[in-house]
Parts: C-alpha cells; sequence; structure tokens
C-alpha cells in the first residue's frame, strides 16, 4: 500500500508551549486514519500543518513523497469543526457556488447522491439541522475530487441517527479511494470507520497502528467493571474515575474470587476490552468534547 501523506519529526510551539513535539506518521492512500487524543494533545495543531493551513517550526510534510506546496491544496478537501456558510440561500445554490470555484468539480449529481442531499436541496441554509448541515460540509469538501479528505470531528454534537447516517456518507467517500484523515471524539466511531489509528497526548504520538493490533498488544481477555461507590480495591485492580476495572484472562475464576472476597457485584458489567479502555491505559484521560 503506497503511502500519500507523510509527517517527518514535526514540530509546533506557541511561546513557551510546545503543542506538537517531533510527530511521526504515515498515512496509506485509500484508507480511513484517524487521530485521537484528549483536549490539548495536539490534534488540531498537527491537522491545520498537515492541511498546509499552519506552517510547522519543525519537520517535514510530504504529499506523494514531495513536500507539500500550493498545488497540495488542490488535491485536498477539509471539512472543518466550524464553518460559516452563505445566508438566504438554499443548499443547490450553495453547491453550485462552490462548484463554481474550481475548474473540474465534481457532477452536481454525484455530489447530491454521495451525501444523500436529495431531501435538502431547496432548503434554506440557515435552517439546517445538524446532521444536514454536515452532509453538505462534506459534500463541499468533497466537490474538487480529492484524494485527501480532512475531516475535524465531524460528527461532535449529532445525535446517534445522525452521526450513523454520516458514517455512512464517510464510508461512500473511502470506497471511491479517496483517503480520509479523521479525528473524533467517539471511540466507537474510530473503531468503525478507521483502518488505523494514532493515539496522541502531550504532542507525542504514543501508538500508531490497527486498532486490532493495538488491542491485541496491550489486552488479554476481558474487563469486568464495578461501580466504585467507595468499595475496597480488589487485587490487581485499577480506579478510574468512578469505576472499577479488573482485567482477566479465566473469567471463572476472577467472580468466585471477588464473591469469596466479599464483594458485591451489584452494577458489574463484563466486556472485551475497546479502543475507550485502550485509551484510557495509555493517556490516562477519557474522550470529552
Amino acid at each position: 500500500m503506497k503511502t500519500l501523506l507523510q509527517v517527518k519529526n514535526l514540530s509546533k510551539s506557541y511561546g513557551n508551549l510546545m503543542a506538537v513535539r517531533g510527530v511521526d506518521l504515515d498515512i496509506p492512500e485509500g484508507i480511513c486514519f484517524g487521530l485521537l487524543g484528549p483536549n490539548g494533545a495536539g490534534k488540531t495543531t498537527s491537522i491545520e500543518m498537515m492541511e498546509g493551513i499552519l506552517s510547522p517550526d519543525g519537520g517535514e510534510i510530504l504529499f506523494r513523497g514531495n513536500p507539500i506546496d500550493r498545488n497540495f491544496k488542490k488535491k485536498v478537501g477539509i471539512q472543518f469543526q466550524s464553518t460559516a456558510l452563505p445566508e438566504f440561500i438554499t443548499v443547490r445554490e450553495t453547491l453550485e457556488l462552490f462548484s463554481a470555484f474550481y475548474p473540474d468539480p465534481r457532477p452536481m449529481e454525484e455530489l447530491i447522491r454521495l451525501c444523500s442531499l436529495q431531501d435538502i436541496l431547496k432548503q434554506d441554509n440557515r435552517k439546517l439541522s445538524g446532521g444536514q448541515r454536515q452532509r453538505m460540509l462534506l459534500a463541499l469538501a468533497i466537490i474538487p475530487r480529492p484524494e485527501l479528505v480532512f475531516l475535524d470531528e465531524p460528527t461532535t454534537g449529532l445525535d446517534p441517527q445522525s452521526r450513523r447516517n454520516f458514517w455512512e456518507l464517510i464510508k461512500r467517500i473511502k470506497n471511491e479511494n479517496t483517503t480520509v484523515l479523521l479525528t473524533t471524539h467517539y471511540m466507537e466511531e474510530a473503531q468503525i470507520l478507521c483502518d488505523r489509528i494514532a493515539i496522541m497526548d502531550h504532542g507525542k504520538i504514543l501508538e500508531c497502528d490497527t486498532p486490532d493490533r493495538l488491542l491485541d498488544k496491550h489486552f488479554q481477555g476481558v474487563m469486568i467493571r464495578l461501580p466504585a461507590n467507595g468499595r475496597a480495591l480488589p487485587p490487581g485492580a485499577e480506579l478510574q474515575g468512578d469505576w472499577i476495572h479488573i482485567q482477566t484472562t479465566d473469567l471463572d475464576t476472577s467472580l468466585k474470587t471477588l464473591l469469596a472476597d466479599g464483594h458485591d457485584l451489584t452494577g458489574m458489567g463484563i466486556h472485551k476490552p475497546n479502543l475507550d479502555d485502550l485509551f484510557i491505559k495509555l493517556t490516562g484521560s477519557t474522550l470529552r468534547e
């Protein structure tokens, strides 16, 4: 699989604050790559440097082996966390306006089909719901037929159904062999969409691989979760916020031991380790909006 975007020893400071500290990333073409991290981890600064919006203090960014330049911006689409839209015009008029900015825009009917805009074409931009707005912003990002699309927390604030609908749109874009670079605060979203993920904290990449390989590397067996409620911590357990977490490869024995030691199992949950567990283990944080 060919590398589309490569980041080497990237760094960026704001005064005495070093926001990005020697980041290295290789993003293959045709995949969905997730960049995850708590607030203040350096994700947005890293993304904005990769988009060509910010200039790095050090390191380099290569697109198909060459330093990014003005031509690079013609090959990428960006959906920002927050975007102002023209008012008093419809969705169709907005698509036509933005299409006029490009020499070879994607056909209008193709945009409408890919982003499921059929039902809102005559709607005023001011009256769009959160999910409708995100669908249209994705359409604007893919008008120039980009090879790489940056999606910065695109589903934050959407209701669960709108979020799942948006996931289907991202899958459609990726199926066109378009590379997607996604930041998200939702672990389920990352697990469903991302072929590879990088977990970032304090300006550094902590881990980078496929979700399954990272989980296999850091966990075995299952996780037992109990409400803390002032309970004594069982041997081998960890306290994470309001919950006690126990990792075990022998569930029967662990449950028998908890009961024999007099631990109350009310409110207990058992699950296979997931990306949320991995994130907490690596950063000591939960992903926050």
